[in-house]
């Protein structure tokens, strides 16, 4: 922990993102790691004004930008193996795949879903051969529909039809999808009615595909893997709260239960700062520990670290962000940050990194225009705090 402490305390902005002309909140970020590239040279944002953004890594430079109107974009997700195809869940009940390559509006390959459904999570399996997407409740049905996505890098610009659903392991909407990063069958899902579940979906039936129902009694907001071989898995919740369990005990008389808190806000000291809301969360491979990140509506970012003993402030990044910060993606290679928040600004953060003072001048000075024309909210999904 201490040497993530010495890393977090160099990070710096190097670059930022131009605000675009209609400014809109990030909420969602994920980097091409395609093992083809040399590094990942694009990072996906989905934004609230119903359009997906892709930009170079290095620079920030805009490059493209997709819509998905009428319906919402939920997660942004790069295929593993070929950087220029990148996923989005739609609420019009389809997943798009574009292709960043081509100048073109058009999705590349578009796999629907059935008539009521309304897909507000997503994920695709490591060896990019299934996709997974989950709905919101529609008059008293959840679903997680999977589809073959095999062939999609050949741009057929087909649509495909669902290989089959889950319907029975959740009762509420499905907040959240994450397939393990190591094994293509293993999957986990989050929903609001508080269940955590892991299926294999190797299994000929969804009884059988079901190993795990860990119950976070509270709406989950965000799940991940982690620990040694990803045997664990954690979530954090739309009321602060935080779970984690250890899946790899299920067959032996040991507790799953790792650690369970409440509410992370009342547990963690950060000092004479504040911490207000948790974004989510990710496991530091080489260091093999789990951490919190969270932040207040004034944009700063602090990192959490988790312990079976308890929670703790690793420390916290400051004078990038003026509003909530909703998404953020690491990148252990380069030791890299990206953030993105409800003041409609990218950063990308680096050890020692040196930001050009006239350009960061100039965009706060935006930032701050920004605040007046989007209305902040913290209460979107954070009903439970009042």
């Amino acid at each position: 922990v201490e040497k993530i402490e010495e890393q977090l305390a160099r990070l710096r902005i190097a670059k930022r993102s131009t605000l675009s002309a209609e400014p809109a909140y990030l909420l969602d970020i994920d980097v091409a790691t395609a093992a083809q590239s040399e590094g990942s040279r694009f990072v996906a944002v989905s934004c609230s004004d119903k359009s997906m953004r892709v930009y170079d890594r290095e620079t920030l430079n805009f490059l493209r930008e997709y819509s998905s109107r009428p319906g919402m974009l939920n997660g942004v997700r790069f295929a593993h193996a070929c950087d220029s195809m990148v996923f989005s869940a739609c609420s019009d009940g389809t997943v798009k795949c574009w292709d960043i390559r081509l100048a073109t509006q058009k999705a590349a390959q578009i796999f629907s879903g059935y008539p009521s459904n309304v897909f507000i999570s997503f994920d695709i399996n490591r060896s990019d051969l299934i996709i997974c997407a989950g709905t919101e409740e529609v008059e008293k049905d959840t679903f997680l529909v999977f589809w073959d996505a095999r062939g999609v890098t050949d741009c057929a610009g087909t649509t495909k039809e669902p290989l089959g659903v889950y319907s029975e392991s959740h009762n509420d909407d499905i907040t959240k999808i994450c397939f393990h990063p190591m094994e293509p069958s293993l999957v986990v899902s989050g929903s609001t009615d508080g269940l955590v579940n892991v299926f294999d979906i190797n299994k000929d039936n969804e009884d059988d595909a079901l190993l795990s129902t860990c119950n976070s009694d509270s709406s989950v907001s965000f799940i991940g893997w982690s620990g040694k071989d990803y045997k664990q898995i954690y979530c954090t919740m739309h009321d602060e709260g935080f779970c984690w369990w250890d899946i790899a005990q299920l067959d032996t008389e040991e507790p799953i239960m790792l650690s369970h808190v409440l509410d992370v806000r009342d547990t963690v000291c950060v000092g004479d700062d504040t911490l207000q809301y948790l974004v989510g969360g990710w496991y530091h491979e080489k260091a093999d520990k789990l951490f919190l990140v969270g932040g207040t509506s004034a944009g700063k970012v602090h990192l959490i670290s988790c312990g079976t003993h308890g929670l703790s402030l690793v420390g916290t990044l400051c004078g990038g962000h003026s509003a909530t910060v909703r998404s953020f993606c690491w990148n252990l290679a380069d030791e890299s940050l990206l953030t993105g928040g409800e003041d409609a600004q990218l950063l990308l953060w680096k050890p020692g990194a040196v930001e050009r003072s006239l350009a960061k001048k100039a965009s706060m000075k935006m930032a701050s225009s920004v605040q007046k024309r989007v209305r902040v909210h913290n209460s979107s999904l954070k009903s439970g705090k009042k």
